[in-house]
């Protein structure tokens, strides 16, 4: 398939990301889900699905297959979120010891503020660690050809390239011209090369990590030429700029009675310390803007000590600008105006200002109408109620994933939400040291991404944990992606379906259910029933997220609430918080959204006064 010749596409950054490997020949993509990086391999699904793009259980085994087929000599591509680079960490260090033969690119979306990730981890550090290069573009169409460019940079000096971007550069649409897919027509070949392959050949360790320290000093000088670096203006004053906030720059500058001299950077990792140098040499003083943490500046300060410069260099560490938060205009503004001895505002938000921002009603984050996992969270706490436990005598730790919303009142739920794969960790390591049952919450795609292997420790050392699989089928949070619980597929391609219950079984758990979590009576009793297992259980709450259900519109009938029996307790909403519950202050009775609600049934069997029931229930009544 190709696209034709040379036009212009209004696409978003991943999807630019994505034509971009296309055009680059690529035999192989995979990854794990993750904002803001997932439409990259579902863009490259739909544009060209007899490609293998399809998601891997998690991120280590991701990189690690896209190895072997780089390894074959063709090219390939492993996208994940800022947190997924930590999990494939293993495998990187050893993929920059053996290097590869097709081009391999490591796509990293670090994700600056953070709006949707744990932290706001800053990936150009795995450069360094790695002694790998790192690139990174200022917007789409940069995104588009610079992809492109690091394929041809992995394949001349045989090293895989980690390719940071961030939010605004993922998310953010534009015009982009791009070309023709290419079809490389490679065939895979491995050839056999102990020294190279095989870590366990510590001498020849010791050669490849000297390899890699000259491939690393040939592309610095690279990196000097390379055209995706620039310098423009001719100020004193300098801008040493990095990805997304080059833009920032750009708008900003003509709004400041100042001439500034840019030097715009795709290239964090090897820094081009000579082009640093022969900028640096050209102003009174600079100013580094980066998201992130503080590497450039670092990087920057470094080159200009070595060069014995006198030049000031300042950034985040003096600060001009946050060293937490994402970037933008204003703040970019501010740290210039302060440069030139003009006073900006700060970039803390003054005590006692209102923004516009916060004249809109607070909405935190809630579970949709009809999320399984309301159930299941509630049938646990009316357990724990059961057997006088109480929700503050027995910890539930929650994962990564939709059912971390649980946290929020009214449910109030988990105690802990982690890295991927820990609330069984974490609860392991609790049943230990508190000689009590500790209950550990996870969702299926979570469960196969790094869930297993904790629920082996726990059936190794037969632990005192109740693990709560909540299986909706999908992998609800990042968009609903398949994985090795669906069965599905990214491309159409029909893979085999994992069954979770056999599995555990497998693993040597003893008690294991699977329930419904809109039955609610039942999920109650397999909780307390599991709660007085001694050793490992495990409860697999099995109801499919409510998303795809409405979109296929197989939504059922939904309840009615009955003025008579109403007696406007509220109990119905303080137990769920479900938002398709409202309660009327007029007539003092609750009433049910119909446009929102899906019928899961889980407040009719929560009012006290039995007053939501379904049509067919009260028919003839």
């Amino acid at each position: 398939m190709k696209t034709g010749k040379k036009r212009k596409k209004l696409l978003m950054g991943n999807e630019a990301i994505a034509y971009g490997a296309l055009e680059s020949g690529i035999h192989f993509a995979t990854g794990y889900p993750g904002t803001p990086s997932t439409e990259v391999i579902e863009t490259i699904a739909e544009l060209k699905p007899e490609i293998f793009a399809e998601w891997a259980p998690n991120e280590k085994v991701a990189l690690e297959e896209a190895a072997g087929v780089s390894y074959a000599g063709l090219r390939s591509l492993v996208t994940m979120k800022c947190v997924g680079l930590n999990v494939a960490a293993d495998p990187l260090m050893s993929l920059a010891y053996s290097g590869v033969e097709g081009g391999l690119v490591i796509l990293v979306a670090d994700d600056p503020g953070p709006h949707t990730s744990q932290t706001e981890q800053d990936d150009r550090y795995y450069g360094k660690l790695s002694l790998l290069p790192v690139l990174e573009p200022a917007d789409p169409q940069e995104a588009h050809d610079l992809i492109k460019y690091a394929y041809e940079l992995s394949e001349r000096h045989k090293v895989p390239v980690i390719f940071r971007t961030t939010t605004r550069v993922n998310h953010t649409t534009a015009d982009v011209e791009v070309g023709e897919f290419l079809d490389l027509k490679r065939e895979a070949k491995f050839r056999k090369d102990i020294e190279r392959y095989v870590r366990a050949s510590m001498k020849g360790n010791l050669k490849r990590h000297r390899w890699l320290n000259r491939t690393l000093r040939e592309i610095e000088k690279e990196f000097a030429i390379m055209p995706f670096n620039w310098i423009e203006g001719e100020g004193r004053i300098g801008i040493i700029v990095e990805g997304a906030p080059y833009n920032y720059v750009r708008e900003v500058l003509p709004k400041i009675n100042a001439e500034f001299r840019v030097l715009k950077l795709s290239t964090p990792h090897p820094l081009p310390r000579s082009l640093i140098v022969e900028f640096l040499s050209t102003v009174d003083c600079a100013i580094v803007i980066e998201e992130g943490a503080p590497f450039l500046e670092e990087e920057v300060k470094i080159a200009a000590y070595e060069a014995k410069l006198n030049v000031l260099i300042y950034g985040k560490r003096t600060g001009h600008l946050p060293m937490e938060g994402e970037l933008t205009p204003s703040l970019v503004r501010n740290a210039l105006l302060r440069l030139i001895g003009e006073e900006g505002e700060t970039y803390e938000k003054p005590e006692g200002v209102v923004y516009a921002e916060s004249l809109a009603p607070a909405r935190p984050p809630v579970m949709c109408p009809g999320c399984p996992h309301r159930g299941s969270y509630r049938a646990a706490l009316d357990a724990l109620r059961d057997l006088k436990l109480g929700r503050y005598k027995v910890p539930i730790h929650g994962d990564i994933g939709c059912y971390a919303l649980s946290l929020l009142p009214p449910l109030e739920a988990i105690w802990t939400e982690y890295v991927m794969g820990a609330s069984i960790s974490l609860a392991n390591g609790q049943s230990i040291v508190m000689d009590k049952k500790i209950i550990a919450t996870i969702g299926d795609s979570t469960f196969f991404h790094n869930g297993i292997q904790p629920l082996v420790d726990a059936v190794y050392k037969n632990l005192n944990v109740l693990v709560m699989i909540l299986d909706n089928r999908t992998t609800a949070m990042t968009g609903h992606q398949p994985h090795p619980g669906t069965g599905g597929s990214e491309t159409g391609r029909k893979f085999n379906e994992i069954d979770i219950e056999a599995l555990v079984r497998a693993l040597g758990v003893k008690y294991v259910k699977t329930v419904d979590p809109y039955d609610l009576t039942a999920t109650r009793e397999a909780i307390k029933e599991a709660m007085e297992i001694e050793g490992p259980a495990v409860i697999i709450a099995r109801r499919e997220c409510v998303i795809p259900v409405i979109r296929r519109g197989e939504i059922g009938e939904l309840p009615v609430v009955i003025d008579d029996r109403c007696t406007g307790c509220k109990a119905c909403i303080l137990l769920t918080g479900c938002p398709a519950l409202v309660y009327d202050p007029e007539s003092k009775k609750v009433r049910i959204d119909t446009l929102i609600c899906t019928g899961c049934g889980i407040c009719n069997q929560l009012c006290p006064f039995d007053a939501i029931k379904f049509p067919s229930e009260v028919e003839g009544r």
